[in-house]
């Protein structure tokens, strides 16, 4: 059971977080006229090295700082406004729009990856 589970377990937890940056996204177009309203975002590929267990950068010396030093537990990260409004709102709905597009489209890609891991797997299961 555990080589199935390590089988697809990428693909499952990338379509997780995919779902979790989604939601993330829409809350911060759903408030994009709330003032003071600060745009929240998670860095995929960082959470994703974290939950894999790797480090997304390497420490040359000893001395060097862990690379999600000061992230946060849960690694949510405001976002920097290109054109801060008046009124504290850190919301942009260009960018919050381009990337809800990119990650559904990104969240439909790994579902495709992993139901063809699960099909391949069905596959040698049944013998064909």
């Amino acid at each position: 059971m555990n080589a199935l589970k390590e089988h697809i377990s990428f693909q499952a937890s990338a379509l997780s977080l995919r779902e979790r940056r989604n939601t993330i996204l829409a809350s911060n177009i759903a408030n994009a006229s709330t003032p003071g309203y600060k745009a929240r975002d998670v860095d995929f590929e960082r959470e994703m090295s974290r939950q894999v267990g790797e480090s997304p950068v390497f420490k040359t010396n000893a001395r060097h700082m862990d690379s999600l030093a000061g992230t946060g537990g849960d690694a949510l990260q405001y976002r920097e406004p290109l054109n801060p409004s008046l009124d504290g709102n850190t919301v942009e709905m260009s960018v919050e729009q381009m990337e809800f597009s990119e990650n559904t489209l990104r969240y439909m890609t790994t579902l495709t990856f992993l139901n063809r891991r699960i099909s391949g797997l069905m596959s040698a299961i049944r013998g064909d």
